[in-house]
């Protein structure tokens, strides 16, 4: 979620939930390793991904050139699939990987992103498609899929049961269209939806922008009822919504759902049925460093009133039950992660995504690790580093000091394209459910060692 006008100011929220005390326990923000924003979940074949924009470091503004991909089956354990796109893949685009979303229709997936164009300087929305979640995605129009004369950013895109398309976008003014069955073209005429305060909340005090709405639309329905979820303001913003008994409106205002509050004066939701539940994305600036253009992905679930209302409720922990889970006996990969501290991922075409310890005492943890009865004998991994000597991971149990099962001396291998791979023994049989905690240690003063995956053996 981005702001096109946006005067800048401080806002001292305290973001109550997390603080670094008890940091083992939260889930919330679900990604530590990068900064991320604007999510967009979407669930295929029993997995839930997750769709991101990502903050570059130490930004002072909206700086976003790729949109990333999370996954998870558990709700816990994440695992980071990269950046799979960026803006510089539009031949026509100039910049400004903003907030986007992808469905899927008829095994492929078509991801609508807003990206300035180099033929107007203007915002304009974009479409990738692709044939698996994480992609490759490519430019199918070699031109926008549509551009207004202004505020074209945030498309969320909701296909019904009778596979009718729909999408919403834009801030200030709110904008809806029907796509085509080929969802890279649109049907009839671009509406301007009636901003009223009956359908999104009276703001007080602006004659200019008479409701409540901002912008990042996302567009859900439950049972026979859509519901249209989208950040209000003024800043800093709050998540309210509105629902209909149609796709297309017209809408009735329902509420907040959640109050302004944490790091970042924007948010953004993204709503998703899941394994029986129903999970409200958002996002922050909970990370060390965080702000309102340092942003962290956070999400808890969303519960509902008999009657289809929703009422108001804080920025929480996040998911701390996994609803799965892992075999230590199947190989994973490093970055599959349900909490990590100083550890950060990056990729290249040697071994894809991976993450870096980047100082003494950085960690990883997996949680709801299942060894069963017979239990494992000995661990492998694949790492690396760039300093000679005294570099090694500790595999622990339960906690940071918990249980050590065993120890990896890392070898250097002289650079995040050259690796190794090391197997020891387990100092004792591990048996029964474990959370794992991969623990770095080294005097090196930065970028202690790089990891690629791991596997436990019998």
């Amino acid at each position: 979620m981005m702001k096109r006008f946006f005067i800048q100011s401080q806002f001292g929220f305290l973001l109550l939930f997390f603080v670094m005390v008890g940091k083992l326990r939260a889930q919330n923000p679900i990604v530590q390793t990068a900064y991320t924003a604007d999510p967009a979940p979407l669930v295929y074949n029993n997995r839930l991904y997750l769709y991101t924009t990502q903050d570059e470091e130490e930004s002072t503004w909206f700086n976003m050139n790729n949109w990333r991909v999370y996954s998870t089956d558990d709700m816990v354990n994440w695992t980071d699939h990269g950046a799979i796109l960026s803006y510089t893949d539009f031949e026509w685009a100039k910049g400004d990987a903003w907030a986007a979303q992808c469905v899927e229709k008829n095994g492929k997936f078509y991801l609508y992103v807003p990206v300035i164009s180099k033929v107007n300087n203007r915002g304009a929305i974009g479409v990738a498609v692709g044939d698996s979640p994480l992609g490759p995605f490519y430019d199918p129009l070699g031109k926008p899929l549509l551009q207004t004369e202004w505020g074209d950013i945030d498309p969320t895109v909701f296909i019904d049961d009778d596979g009718q398309a729909h999408m919403y976008w834009g801030n200030p003014q709110l904008k809806y269209v029907k796509l085509n069955e080929d969802m890279i073209s649109y049907k009839g005429d671009i509406v301007e939806v009636p901003m009223t305060a009956a359908s999104f909340g009276k703001r007080e005090g602006d004659p200019k922008r008479p409701t409540t709405y901002e912008e990042g639309p996302w567009l859900y329905k439950r049972n026979s009822l859509y519901y249209l979820f989208w950040p209000g303001g003024p800043l800093p913003e709050f998540i309210g919504y509105s629902t209909s008994d149609k796709a297309e409106g017209p809408w009735k205002y329902g509420g907040i759902i959640m109050p302004a509050e944490g790091k970042a004066f924007t948010n953004h939701p993204g709503i998703v049925d899941f394994k029986g539940k129903t999970y409200f994305f958002y996002h922050n600036g909970a990370l060390p460093g965080g702000g309102g253009f340092t942003r962290s992905v956070a999400v808890q679930e969303l519960n509902f009133n008999p009657d289809g209302s929703i009422d108001p409720m804080k920025m929480t922990t996040g998911i701390t039950h996994a609803t799965g889970k892992v075999n230590p006996y199947e190989l994973h990969q490093a970055e599959t992660i349900a909490w990590s501290e100083h550890v950060k991922s990056y990729q290249n075409k040697k071994v894809g995504v991976f993450i870096k310890a980047k100082k003494d005492g950085a960690f990883t943890c997996v949680k709801n690790v299942d060894f069963g009865a017979e239990g494992a004998r000995n661990f492998f991994a694949r790492v690396g580093t760039t300093h000679n000597g005294g570099i090694r991971m500790e595999v622990r149990s339960g906690a940071l000091d918990g249980a050590l099962l065993a120890t990896i001396q890392v070898p250097m291998t002289g650079g995040d394209d050259r690796w190794t791979t090391v197997e020891t023994a387990l100092s004792d049989k591990v048996s029964g459910l474990h959370d794992l905690y991969f623990v770095f240690k080294g005097k090196a003063p930065s970028n202690i060692l790089f990891f690629d995956c791991w596997k436990f053996g019998r």
